[in-house]
């Protein structure tokens, strides 16, 4: 007991000099005897500072706790004064980064993402993209992918990230107001806005307030608008404060050899700091930004996100909690991550509220309007049918979907999501109709749901036409539709003789962050053989023709009515095709799209 009492005073008088004093030992030193030391004198010593290092600890922390002034101390060397400085920086760092998840609570976190048999690839693919800006002046305010997997997330965030450059830049000074300003009272009617899209021109400081704006709100709106979780590594450390350097050097240095391979390592590593306001959630995020910036920074936000909402809650979202939610086999972002980003919970389906299905089963869908919406080339494909909900967000900005990859397509002009008279009246008759239908966006309704829909949009079709439509007992929307195009307008139909009914023209723009060989052949390398890799930017022209099919628009030379309509003077061009063009219908149905140069691509 006393030889242990002396190693502890030892060891603390050890950790308060510049070097290390002789150890004690119980026989002089052999001249002769090797250098090395020996496996026990190893052990010895290792336990020594270990033990000075936790007696060091709790002393500071004695004296932070402390309620009573402390008492003069003799003056010490500036030695000294050094490393408890040094070691007082560790436990404030230790404090600031939040705490440990518990062992069940990593397991439960790493199961919910990656489930049991993931690979090792899909872990290096989302261990290894950070959260960063393109370089590239014309793709500047994009978000740069360089791995397949995360591209949901990043996604997401870059569409909060447009909706705070184009629509609110005089908003992203050094201030931090409140997140949702004027969000919620804006109506697409009467707030017109033209944003600009000179984004070479914009500052950093801009971009990365926007960045901090967007993942600040998005995991407050994962935390029902009362908390957010930011999750954080705790090998970061005081790294930053103590070695030279930028800050995301520092952090590369401190991630070399990190890899997270199974729930012990996220337990090992994984901190959680939780916010109850937006100021401070804002000031949270600031503060470990270079964090989201290093290889490891779509993964914690994912993980921020889902701690945001609560796993229990997250796995109650879910219509089946057992599968994970980054998909095999080739790691992509379910739905339900997306969907989490977009409308804060986690739910598998992409249409408005619950669909029942009897017997007390259901399928959850979005239950409110989001901040930007959601396009999908399986739409298209007839896989699925997107709600209102995404389809007609509060910003003309919309995650797009294919089959392996999501993008993000917007408009700096915002009556784009105003709907003309053809519009309008469109949509009043799709809503009627698809609330009705019981079949998931099959297309199909019954006959009682055929007579409310005619009833709540005031359709009057000729009684032989609704003797035909009911004639198999249920009514299928492709039919009903056409039905409703050779219905003149005085009957509640879309046939109109002048033409004009319906004109728009307007520009969208398409970002696919993933790098990509620009293939124009304008940028390759100094050896003049590959093509440059980096994100593109596309823009395209679309035009909804007022006609019903695009035949009948080409031999149309229209003018417009009024001054306050968009106008087409001219024949459009010839119309292009892509894939991208099958999602942009979904939202409008018949547009005509134009670009220059390569098509857009969505994968």
């Amino acid at each position: 007991m006393a030889d242990q009492e002396d190693d502890f005073q030892m060891a603390l008088r050890m950790s308060m000099q510049n070097s290390p004093p002789e150890p004690k030992r119980s026989k002089p030193r052999d001249a002769d005897s090797p250098a090395e030391e020996s496996s026990e004198v190893k052990t010895r010593r290792l336990q020594q500072e270990l033990m000075a290092s936790a007696a060091e600890k709790r002393m500071l922390y004695a004296r932070a706790s402390s309620p009573s002034p402390p008492s003069p101390a003799p003056a010490a060397s500036p030695v000294s004064v050094s490393r408890l400085d040094l070691e007082a920086n560790v436990v404030m760092k230790d404090r600031e980064l939040g705490a440990e998840l518990s062992v069940e609570e990593a397991k439960q976190l790493f199961s919910m993402v990656f489930g049991a048999e993931v690979t090792k690839g899909i872990l290096a693919q989302w261990s290894n993209q950070g959260i960063r800006f393109s370089p590239d002046p014309e793709t500047s305010m994009g978000l740069v992918q360089h791995e397949g997997g995360p591209c949901g997330v990043l996604a997401a965030i870059q569409a909060l990230v447009l909706k705070y450059l184009l629509f609110y830049p005089d908003g992203l000074g050094k201030g931090a107001p409140n997140m949702h300003h004027n969000l919620g009272s804006r109506t697409l009617s009467s707030s017109h806005c033209v944003a600009s899209t000179n984004f070479s021109s914009l500052s950093e400081d801009a971009k990365a307030r926007a960045l901090l704006r967007s993942m600040g709100e998005i995991l407050f709106s994962c935390g029902s608008n009362k908390r957010a979780v930011v999750a954080t590594l705790s090998v970061i450390g005081d790294d930053v404060t103590r070695f030279g350097g930028s800050k995301d050097e520092v952090i590369a240095k401190s991630l070399e050899g990190l890899s997270i391979e199974s729930a012990a390592d996220l337990h090992k590593v994984l901190r959680v700091k939780t916010y109850t306001t937006e100021e401070s959630v804002l000031q949270g995020l600031e503060s470990v930004i270079p964090v989201f910036r290093s290889r490891m920074g779509a993964l914690l936000f994912l993980i921020s996100a889902l701690l945001s909402r609560g796993l229990d809650l997250i796995q109650a979202d879910r219509d089946d909690p057992s599968l994970p939610l980054v998909t095999a086999p080739f790691g992509h972002a379910s739905q339900e991550i997306v969907n989490l980003l977009l409308s804060g919970q986690a739910v598998p389906n992409v249409f408005d509220g619950n669909m029942d299905l009897g017997g007390g089963m259901s399928l959850k869908g979005i239950s409110r309007t989001v901040e930007v919406g959601f396009l999908t080339l399986l739409e298209s494909l007839n896989f699925c049918k997107v709600g209102h909900h995404l389809k007609c967000p509060r910003w003309p900005i919309w995650v797009v979907g294919s089959e392996s990859h999501y993008t993000v397509l917007f408009a700096p002009d915002t009556n784009v999501q105003d709907e003309n008279e053809l519009e309008g009246r469109e949509s009043q008759i799709r809503k009627a109709f698809d609330a009705q239908d019981q079949s998931g966006g099959g297309g199909f309704i019954s006959v009682e749901g055929f007579h409310q829909v005619l009833r709540e949009t005031d359709v009057k079709v000729p009684s032989e036409k609704v003797d035909l439509l009911c004639s198999t007992g249920f009514i299928v929307w492709s039919e009903f539709w056409q039905v409703i195009l050779d219905l003149d307008k005085t009957m509640g139909g879309l046939k109109d003789s002048t033409g004009l009914m319906g004109k728009k023209v307007f520009d969208l723009y398409h970002f696919n962050g993933i790098a990509k060989s620009d293939l124009n052949g304008s940028q390759v390398n100094s050896g003049g053989e590959t093509p440059v890799q980096r994100p593109r930017l596309t823009k395209l022209r679309v035009s909804v023709p007022p006609r019903w099919t695009h035949e009948e628009y080409m031999t149309d030379v229209s003018v417009s009515s009024s001054a306050n309509e968009f106008k087409e003077i001219s024949k459009p061009e010839p119309p292009q095709h892509a894939p991208l063009v099958d999602c942009i219908r979904t939202r409008w149905p018949r547009a005509v799209c134009n670009w220059v140069g390569d098509a857009p691509s969505i994968v």
